[in-house]
This record gives structure tokens, C-alpha cells and sequence, in this order.
């Protein structure tokens, strides 16, 4: 009983020293490392591993995980290119080895003065090939801060530092200009890196995700800006601006502001995106006076305004608005007259619509002449004026009596008292 009992204190004993020797064992993992600049985490291995992953945590950011590759000499590494390390990260590599997981943990601090690095980087790309980046100086930078700009446009690429510098009033570092930055192509993805440095403190860095190239282009206004007057509407036609990089024009976006000129009331901009044609018909009944139109343009994912276009007038103005409109009533009306016109000459409608009147014959016009003189002979109105004037005489009625007495053998006659004296007659001459 007593070896039993001692066999299996010696079986506890041993099974202790093994967990103690396995608790023991050395990490395979080793000289775990950053490379802020291509955030790329590395390590070599000292032993061989069954299973690793990698993870990084950043402030504000969720926790990004991937499987390492695999590299030269035992060396494996994770990149992770849209990190954003100047507040701070923590890298995590987990390994299994022999049947035991490993973990080891790497702490990234951006080390130096608080609040006394650059602030609010942006970037962008005009004119095809010009690109402007701009900052602003930390509110705890010391008076003597000078910053560097650092760029890349991929992970391996060869990093490049600005070479001409905006200063501000101060003569600080603020800003930089890119005069040439080569030939386009839509995959480029740009890396921008800016450090600063003091002889009173350390400066820490600033940092941002990669950019994609079309993201940071900003057009040029549209060009050739037209506007026509084909009566019923007003038709504005424009071109699409050069780019740097091969897009279709149906990936953009354009905002036309017309407004009319005197008026403080303002209409709000159109919207156009996805044109083929690069047209847009406005209403002439929607125009009233003289008016202006002007142009911007952008990425439809990507909110860049270009700079207003130029502006064109259109439209009449408003106090001749309706002088041009009788113009134009007046000029229609003559225009329907002489096309009515020629019609009336060309299908002779002239004559079925306005018949001749017919001439009086002679022969009965005679007649007539002969009935209105009969007339006058029979007291009916006087003759026309074209006749002779008659003298008119008028006699006082004389009575005539029988001074001789009658013959005899007969009775004496009766005289007749009265003698009538025609009113009308012929010219007497006395």
C-alpha cells in the first residue's frame, strides 16, 4: 500500500515539472517591429508555427485582423495600409507552436508634445497635373516647428518629400505645391505623411488612410458655355472639362445657377448627372427680362466642386420685353397677309371672291333719261341742274269783260272770266 501510494506521488511530481517545462517555453515569435511609414508589421519565427494571425487596434477605428504572409528567412508580416497610426495603436501576433498558443503584443505611441503637430491635411489634385496639400500649424507648437511632407503612392513605392513649401505669415510650413505628378492611372492611391521637428521638443507625425487618385481631383469648370434661342426654348449646351484620369462622363455631376439680373429673389441650382448629351432646354415662358447662367461640376461620389464657369447672358430684357413681342405680333400678322395674298393670286380667289360690278347699257341709260324728263313735263320734280335754268313770270289774273254786244243771229258768247297762264313754259323774251 505504501508503494502504491508512492508510485503515485512520483506520477503528481512528474506531471508537474512537465506543465511547469511547457509553461515555460520561449514564444516563437520574435523582433516584432512597425514601419509606421508603410504600416507593415513584421517578426521572424524561431521555430515552426501551425497557426498565426495578426491584428491591430486603433483609437476610434474597429479592430482589423488578417493572416500574415510569409517572407524571406522565416519572416512574416501584415500590412495594414488604411491605418491610422498618430493616435496611438496596438499590434497583436498570435502563434500556435507544438500544440501551446502564443501571443506577444507590440504598443505604438506617437510619441512628442501634444497638440503641437500638424492639423487638418487635405489634398487635391487641378489642372491635371498640379496637386496643392495644406495644413495648419498645432495650437502647442513651439515657436521654431518646422514640418515635412512625405508622399507615396503605394506601399513599396519610393517615398518623396515636398519640394516647394507654403509659408504663412510666420514663416512656417503650412502647406506645399506638386508642379508635376506624372501620368494618371486610377489606381494610383496616394500616401501622405507629415512630421515635424523642434529643437525644444519632439513633434509627433500626422497621418491619414491611403487615398485613391480620383478622389483628390478637382475639375475645371465646364467649357464652352453656349446658350441659344430656338423660340420655344432656350437651349444651354456645354463641354465636359478635361480629366486626369479615363472616366465616362455619365460619373458626373453638374450644377447650373441662372438667375435673373436685377431680381433679389434667388432660384436654386440645377442638378444634372449622368449626361450623355451635356444639354439642358429651359422653357422660354420661363424667362421673363434678361437673365444669367453659369456653370460647376463633380465626381458624383466624390464631393469636389469645381469653380463656377464663367457667365453668359440670355433672354431680352425686361422693358423691351414688350416691344420685341409686337415685333414680333405685327411681323407674323405680315407675314399672314402676303401668304394670304399670294394664294388669292395663285388660285384667282380674287375674282370668285370680289365679282365684277356690270356696266349700265346706252340704250338704257337713254331711256332713263327720257322717263325723268317726261316726268318734269308732267310736274314731277325739276330736271337735274345740268338742264338750261328756266324764267319763271308769274301774271296777275286779269278779268275780261264783254265791252260789245253780240252779233246778231246768234247768242252772244259767255266769256270765261278767268285766263290761265301756264307757270312753266318756254324762255319768254320781253
Amino acid at each position: 500500500m505504501v508503494v502504491l501510494l508512492d508510485f503515485v506521488s512520483l506520477l503528481v511530481l512528474l506531471n508537474s515539472a512537465c506543465s511547469m517545462v511547457l509553461g515555460e517555453m520561449e514564444s516563437p515569435i520574435v523582433n516584432l517591429t512597425l514601419d509606421p511609414r508603410k504600416r507593415i508589421l513584421s517578426w521572424n519565427s524561431r521555430r515552426t508555427v501551425t497557426q498565426q494571425t495578426c491584428t491591430i487596434a486603433t483609437p476610434l477605428d474597429p479592430d482589423t485582423s488578417q493572416e500574415p504572409q510569409v517572407g524571406n528567412n522565416d519572416t512574416y508580416f501584415c500590412s495594414f495600409p488604411n491605418a491610422v497610426l498618430h493616435r496611438g495603436a496596438t499590434l497583436t501576433v498570435n502563434a500556435t507552436s507544438e500544440g501551446q498558443e502564443f501571443s506577444e503584443e507590440l504598443a505604438f505611441n506617437n510619441s512628442g508634445k501634444e497638440g503641437s503637430g500638424a492639423q487638418n491635411l487635405s489634398c487635391v489634385i487641378y489642372n491635371i497635373r498640379l496637386m496643392n496639400c495644406s495644413w495648419t500649424r498645432g495650437p502647442a507648437a513651439p515657436a521654431d516647428v518646422r514640418y515635412q511632407l512625405y508622399t507615396w503612392t503605394s506601399l513599396h513605392g519610393n517615398v518623396s518629400e515636398c519640394s516647394h513649401y507654403i509659408l504663412d505669415s510666420a514663416g512656417t510650413r503650412v502647406g506645399c505645391h506638386f508642379d508635376e505628378l506624372g501620368e494618371g492611372h486610377t489606381t494610383d492611391d496616394y500616401f501622405f505623411l507629415v512630421n515635424g521637428t523642434s529643437s525644444n521638443t519632439d513633434i509627433p507625425f500626422l497621418d491619414f488612410p491611403s487615398v485613391n487618385g480620383p478622389r483628390l481631383e478637382k475639375y475645371n469648370p465646364p467649357a464652352n458655355l453656349t446658350v441659344k434661342d430656338n423660340v420655344s426654348h432656350y437651349v444651354i449646351r456645354w463641354d465636359a472639362p478635361a480629366m486626369r484620369y479615363s472616366l465616362s462622363n455619365s460619373v458626373l455631376c453638374y450644377a447650373l445657377d441662372i438667375q435673373k439680373m436685377g431680381s433679389f429673389s434667388k432660384r436654386e441650382p440645377v442638378f444634372l448627372s449622368r449626361q450623355y448629351k451635356n444639354e439642358y432646354r429651359l422653357p422660354s415662358s420661363d424667362v421673363r427680362g434678361e437673365h444669367t447662367v453659369r456653370m460647376r461640376v463633380q465626381h458624383v461620389r466624390f464631393q469636389i466642386w469645381s469653380e463656377w464657369s464663367s457667365a453668359r447672358c440670355f433672354g431680352v430684357p425686361e422693358k423691351n420685353f414688350l416691344v420685341a413681342s409686337i415685333g414680333l405680333a405685327v411681323g407674323a400678322a405680315v407675314l399672314f397677309g402676303m401668304a394670304l395674298m399670294f394664294l388669292c393670286k395663285r388660285l384667282s380667289l380674287k375674282k370668285k371672291l370680289f365679282p365684277p360690278i356690270p356696266r349700265v347699257k346706252q340704250e338704257l341709260a337713254g331711256s332713263f333719261l327720257a322717263s325723268l324728263e317726261e316726268t318734269a313735263s308732267c310736274g314731277g320734280p325739276p330736271p337735274s341742274a345740268s338742264q338750261d335754268p328756266e324764267d319763271i313770270f308769274i301774271v296777275e289774273e286779269t278779268l275780261l269783260l264783254a265791252s260789245k254786244p253780240a252779233k246778231t243771229g246768234g247768242p252772244a258768247p259767255t266769256p270765261n272770266p278767268y285766263v290761265n297762264i301756264p307757270s312753266r313754259g318756254p324762255l319768254l323774251n320781253h
